[in-house]
C-alpha cells in the first residue's frame, strides 16, 4: 500500500545548501534562462529537503540551523507544472511553491554543484516511477477482483461419475490355476463316463518256457554259444588295430 494510506512521511532527499532567485514574469514561452537572475544576489539560501507522502512528493525550503519552513512545493508529476528546467544551465530550477491556502508563486532555485542538481532529478524521477508502479498493481488488483470467480465446488445433492477403462490383470504365481480350476465349483465326471480316464491293464496268463514245451516234443536245442567269444573277437579288434 502506499504511504498515503498510514499518513507517513519518507525523507527521499536532502540537499544542505541551496540558494534562491527572484524571477522576472517569462513575457514568451522560450523558457527561463537563469543568466536573467542575479545569480550574485540570492534572495535565500539555505537546505532542501524532499518528502515523500503517497503519491505526493514535497521540496521544503528550510532553515539550515533551525529546520524553519521558509516555503514548499508539493510536486503530484515530474516532469510538470511544479519543476521547470531553465534552458542555459542544469543547475537551476523554476519552482512552483505554495503557501496552503490557496496562493502560489514561482521562484528560481540554484545549487551549487552539478552532482547536487542530478540527485535532485533522480530523486524525484524514482519516486514518481514506484507511483507509476504502484498504480499498475492496484489496477491489475481490481481486474482480478471485478472479474468472475471459478467455483469449483459441489452443488448440494450433485455427485459424479469416474470411467475407468480396461484394467489387464496381473498373472498370479504359478499354481494359481489349479486353485482357480478347483474353485470354479465344477464336480469330477462320474466313474465309467467317457474320457474318464484309461482303464487298468488286463492280467495275462504266464506262457510256460519254451524250453520246456520243446522237450516235450522231442527236440534237442543247439548248445548256446557263450558270449564270450563274441566279446574276445571284439577286443582282438581293438587289439589288433594299428598304435
Amino acid at each position: 500500500k502506499m504511504a498515503e494510506d498510514s499518513g507517513y512521511e519518507s525523507v527521499i532527499c536532502v540537499k544542505p545548501e541551496v540558494h534562491v532567485y527572484k524571477i522576472p514574469p517569462r513575457a514568451t514561452n522560450r523558457g527561463y534562462r537563469a543568466a536573467e537572475w542575479k545569480l550574485d544576489e540570492p534572495a535565500w539560501s539555505g537546505r532542501m529537503r524532499i518528502t515523500a507522502r503517497g503519491k505526493v512528493a514535497y521540496i521544503k525550503l528550510e532553515d539550515r540551523t533551525s529546520g524553519e519552513l521558509f516555503a514548499q512545493a508539493p510536486v503530484e508529476q515530474y516532469p510538470g507544472i511544479a519543476i521547470e528546467g531553465v534552458t542555459d544551465s542544469s543547475r537551476y530550477f523554476v519552482v512552483r511553491i505554495e503557501d496552503g491556502n490557496g496562493r502560489h508563486a514561482f521562484i528560481g532555485v540554484g545549487f551549487v554543484d552539478r552532482g547536487d542538481s542530478f540527485d535532485f532529478n533522480v530523486a524525484l524521477q524514482d519516486h514518481f516511477k514506484w507511483v507509476r508502479q504502484e498504480g499498475e498493481i492496484a489496477k491489475q488488483e481490481a481486474i482480478h477482483s471485478a472479474a468472475p470467480k471459478l467455483d469449483l465446488g459441489f452443488k448440494e445433492g450433485q455427485t459424479i461419475k469416474i470411467s475407468i477403462g480396461n484394467i489387464k490383470k496381473k498373472d498370479g504365481p504359478p499354481g494359481s490355476g489349479k486353485s482357480r480350476l478347483g474353485n470354479s465349483g465344477l464336480l469330477p465326471p462320474p466313474p465309467g463316463a467317457k474320457g474318464a480316464g484309461v482303464p487298468p491293464p488286463v492280467a495275462q496268463p504266464a506262457q510256460p518256457p519254451r524250453t520246456a514245451a520243446l522237450l516235450d516234443l522231442g527236440v534237442v536245442l543247439p548248445p548256446t554259444q557263450p558270449s564270450g567269444g563274441a566279446a574276445a573277437d571284439l577286443w582282438g579288434d581293438f587289439a589288433a588295430a594299428p598304435r
